[in-house]
């Protein structure tokens, strides 16, 4: 017998070491020194190689492998070394045996990819996935005597596919659109139960307040509720009970992913592939917006077949990551189906408010047009000139009113998919030339040619006349608007596949950037030269909408400072719609002439000339009589009546059409006051007063502002800029002229309007300072105002309120004076008493001005200033209530690059909500500076301090 190399086992590594110092003779291959060759050979083929690899030999299949095969089989090793195979492997035998004895009984070798094996090698029943190769083993002789085995496992790579897949069909389940949050839990459980042997069960509950709300489950057989009865259905977390602490739902919801052990004593539920007991389970939090707070929890079990090592936890972690995501999708389409479902109802119920409302308006319009009508052809009983003046005005008015409210009702139907096409066949040539030829006297009126090219078309065109006639209207009223020099062109022409209305203007084209915006509801071009600034916004979306009504598209090219073109076109086959039946309605052409006639007051420009007073007038002359006013609007009704208005009052009127014109007109002829309107062409009222309070020749001009926009923060922006008054449309005609009154004259009483900037004096103060120190006179003719004397600004005793009362103390006790600015008050100390009435604060504005335009004063300062005291000002007349003076002081201090200004009431303070007490007045005079607020018994004083630059 030959004797064995001894270097059989060498280069085995620790298995080979193994191998040598193991007791052969104890095994059914007996000593290696008996062992055959190709047994030896094998041996060192094994032992040699870094795969794993597994030698079987004789009949009772010894073991014989390597140290990548030891780590394979775990804790059998190395007890497994020389011992039986279907021992070793007893678990999985049953799937290795055919493969094994295949290879044995047909000596050919076998190959299969990813064997599923039960495995106890870490100490529980362990689902492994290999691929493996079993070739026969054959002894000296050629017999087959054992097996040789390849096999890696692929476990990892098996598991790690299947958990994708899970992720993939969570993320692309469902049938493609976004539903609510429970549908969304409901899909996202049922791809997860697909899925059974990596996540055994699932729950998700999402947070509800203060309680986890079970809102989908999954696991078990489809008609098995073990799952829904172990499981909570909710969870209080302010009071978790023990069902919700054993599953671990409050940790996870406060954001701590739990492991829940003991899960078979609460929840009997075989699973993996050998449906063995879930033993364990996460609690995992839903990670929200807000990370303290998660969304909700999800409840998972875990396979008893894998164990819970990192790749197992990140896998969970991207499945609650997943699951989240589609769950806040869920809420933000939620959130966003409702803001829309609620925005749908309010454009719902705003459309029906507009339509009801003016439908309403059409029974006082009836009232008023139908007398304004008889009035005016009444040959019985004829209007004298200046009634029937008045009464066209009227009758104007209320026509373009009906047009107003006519465009809003067809607006409103359009919203609401209500409006219908009343379609009729019509020979649309002449319809479109008869309308046009409306506009020809306003077009050439305003300097314009108007062509109009409309040839007969080919056949009859069905189509609404009544839409039509809008859609030409709006069309060639918008051109008229626009367009200052060379012509309108409107054309009618057809081909085979449609008919097309074209309106081509030379005005001020429209830029690129506004044409995607141009048929929006309300867009208005923001800076655009027009003829008028009023209107509504809705005349081309109401263009859009009714080209749309009627089949066809409206298309706009244009080019800044060429002209536009807007473009009708209606395809042939809407152009042969079924007929209305029915009469056809009435009023045609109303439209038009409403339009023309509004187009007209545009055209109707001053002729620059001062309209004087009518000495037949019955006025009463007062100081006032002679007193120069300068009107810039852009409405030529609005102008006419101003102009008849103030006249009467004996005042002498210019009206210019906007800010642009009454600049001009202020530097030729500087008038006593400016009364503007807000919404102007060219240059608006606001933009009017601001360059009039930027020039030092004009500075001190009052100007009292008129507008349609009501409101605080109108008011507020008016009054900011410098304006004396702001008055809002519709007014009380006696109202406007007390208001004039009174500005004209306190600014005469205060300082006429210089013509240019004062002089500086030698000392470098300017001589301003000393003339508003002592031009506190009196505020309106009801009140006199008093200055309050100090040491550098002597008393003006004016009646009523005598040098001597009230005294400096008096003005300032309220004022806590330990709270010093320095210097204050030795550079300007001057004070004012003013009616408690609404009228005070221009009066109080212009006398700060007036005291402040001598300092060196920043203007942003300022107007930020003349704000804030304003604000005060104002709360003091409307907070102060049963006043035991009816009055408010005013003290301006100023020194050292300091200033401070009180206001003081002498009533109590309405008994009002801290949001409607101080609130935005507050806001704004604390953005200026420091504000202190000191209220007694007595009244309350408002401090103002700041810095003068």
């Amino acid at each position: 017998m030959r004797r064995p190399s001894t270097d059989l086992f060498t280069g085995g590594g620790d298995t080979g070491r193994l191998m040598a110092e193991l007791d052969w003779t104890a095994t059914p291959l007996g000593p290696v020194t008996g062992w055959p060759q190709s047994l030896r050979a094998a041996v060192r083929m094994v032992l040699s190689s870094r795969y794993p690899m597994l030698l079987l030999w004789g009949d009772r299949l010894s073991q014989l492998y390597n140290d990548a095969y030891s780590a394979l089989i775990g804790d059998k090793h190395p007890a497994a070394l020389g011992d039986d195979v279907r021992v070793t492997l007893a678990e999985g035998w049953d799937v290795l045996a055919p493969l094994i004895q295949q290879a044995m009984a047909t000596g050919v070798a076998s190959w299969v990819p990813a064997l599923q094996l039960l495995l106890e090698r870490a100490g529980y029943r362990e689902e492994a996935y290999f691929s493996v190769s079993h070739a026969p083993a054959r002894d000296d002789e050629g017999r087959t005597v054992g097996v040789l085995t390849v096999c890696s496992e692929v476990t990892e790579q098996v598991v790690g596919e299947r958990r994708l897949r899970l992720l993939r069909d969570l993320a692309v389940g469902g049938d493609g659109r976004t539903v609510d949050v429970d549908a969304t839990c409901a899909r996202l459980v049922d791809a997860i139960g697909a899925h059974p042997l990596d996540v055994p069960f699932a729950a998700i509950y999402l947070r509800d307040g203060t309680v986890l709300r079970r809102v989908a489950w999954a696991g078990g057989d489809a008609d098995d509720a073990t799952v829904a009865e172990a499981l909570p259905e909710s969870a209080a977390l302010t009071d978790p009970g023990t069902t919700a602490r054993a599953w671990g739902l409050p940790a996870a919801a406060e954001g701590r992913p739990t492991e829940v052990t003991g899960v078979a004593d609460r929840l009997p539920l075989p699973a993996g592939p050998w449906k063995d007991p879930v033993r364990t389970a996460l609690a995992l939090p839903l990670p929200s917006a807000t990370e303290a707070q998660p969304l909700g929890v999800l409840l998972v079990g875990l396979s008893p077949s894998r164990g819970l090592d990192e790749a197992y936890r990140s896998f969970y972690q991207l499945l609650a990551q997943q699951v989240s995501v589609a769950l806040r999708n869920a809420q933000a389409y939620e959130e966003e189906r409702r803001r829309t479902e609620a925005l749908a109802e309010l454009d719902r119920v705003k459309t029906s408010f507009f339509t009801n409302v003016s439908h309403e308006f059409r029974t006082p319009l009836t009232l008023m047009l139908g007398p304004l009508s008889d009035a005016l052809t009444d040959a019985a009983a004829p209007l004298a000139p200046v009634q029937r003046e008045r009464v066209e005005t009227a009758w104007r008015n209320a026509t373009r009113l009906l047009t107003l409210v006519n465009s809003l009702l067809t607006f409103s139907s359009l919203e609401a998919g209500q409006a219908r096409s009343d379609a009729r066949m019509v020979d649309l040539a002449t319809l479109t030339a008869e309308l046009a030829g409306v506009f020809r006297a306003a077009v050439e009126r305003a300097g314009l040619t108007l062509e109009v090219d409309c040839p007969p078309l080919p056949r009859p065109v069905t189509v609404d006349p009544v839409n039509w006639e809008r859609i030409v209207t709006n069309l060639l009223s918008n051109a008229l608007k626009y367009t200052f020099i060379g012509r309108i062109r409107v054309v009618l022409e057809t081909d085979d596949e449609e008919v097309r209305l074209t309106v081509t203007d030379t005005g001020i084209g429209i830029a690129e950037q506004e044409l995607p915006k141009l048929f929006e509801r309300f867009h208005r071009v923001q800076g655009a030269l027009s003829r008028s600034h009023e209107g509504t916004g809705i005349g081309l979306a109401l263009v859009h909408e009714l080209a749309r009504l009627e089949g066809g598209e409206v298309r706009v090219t244009s080019r800044v400072g060429v002209g536009s073109t807007f473009t009708v076109a209606l395809p042939w086959s809407a152009a042969r719609r079924t007929v209305a039946t029915g009469a056809p309605p009435n009023g045609r052409g109303d439209a038009t002439r409403a339009a023309v006639q509004e187009a007209v007051t545009w055209l109707a420009d001053p002729d620059g000339g001062v309209a004087e007073p009518d000495p037949a007038s019955s006025f009463l002359a007062d100081e006032l009589t002679g007193a120069r006013i300068l009107v810039a609007d852009d409405n030529s009704d609005m102008r006419a009546y101003l102009t008849r208005l103030l006249t009467g009052q004996g005042w002498r009127v210019r009206a210019v059409t906007d800010g642009r014109q009454a600049l001009d007109a202020v530097h030729r002829d500087p008038p006593d006051l400016v009364l503007t309107d807000v919404m102007m062409p060219v240059l608006d009222g606001f933009e009017l007063v601001r360059r009039l309070r930027a020039d030092p020749a004009t500075r001190a001009l009052p100007v009292l502002v008129l507008s349609a926009r009501a409101g605080g923060e109108a008011s507020v922006a008016g009054l900011s800029l410098g304006a004396d008054d702001y008055v809002v449309k519709p007014f009380a005609a006696a109202e406007l002229i007390a208001r004039i009154r009174t500005v004209i004259r306190r600014s005469r009483t205060g300082g006429a309007p210089r013509s240019d900037a004062a002089p500086a004096r030698d000392d470098g103060v300017s001589p301003q300072v000393d003339a508003a120190s002592a031009a506190a006179q009196p505020v309106t003719a009801v009140a006199p105002a008093t200055a309050v004397p100090t040491s550098s600004a002597p008393a003006a005793n004016t009646p009523g309120h005598p040098a001597d009362t009230p005294t400096p103390d008096a003005v300032a006790a309220a004022v806590d004076d330990t709270f010093a600015i320095g210097t204050a008050g030795d550079v300007l100390d001057v004070g004012w008493t003013y009616p408690s009435a609404p009228t005070s604060a221009a009066a109080m504005r212009r006398d700060v001005r007036l005291a402040l335009d001598g300092l060196e004063v920043d203007p942003d300062v300022q107007e930020d200033l003349l704000l804030a005291v304003s604000e005060a000002m104002n709360n003091a007349v409307e907070h102060a209530q049963r006043p035991s003076r009816p009055e408010v002081r005013v003290r301006l201090q100023a020194g050292g690059g300091l200033v401070r200004i009180s206001v003081r009431d002498f009533g109590t303070w309405r008994d009002r909500r801290p949001a409607m007490d101080r609130g935005r007045g507050a806001l704004l005079m604390n953005a200026y500076g420091d504000v202190r607020l000191v209220s007694t018994d007595e009244g309350t004083t408002v401090t103002i301090d700041g810095r003068l630059v």
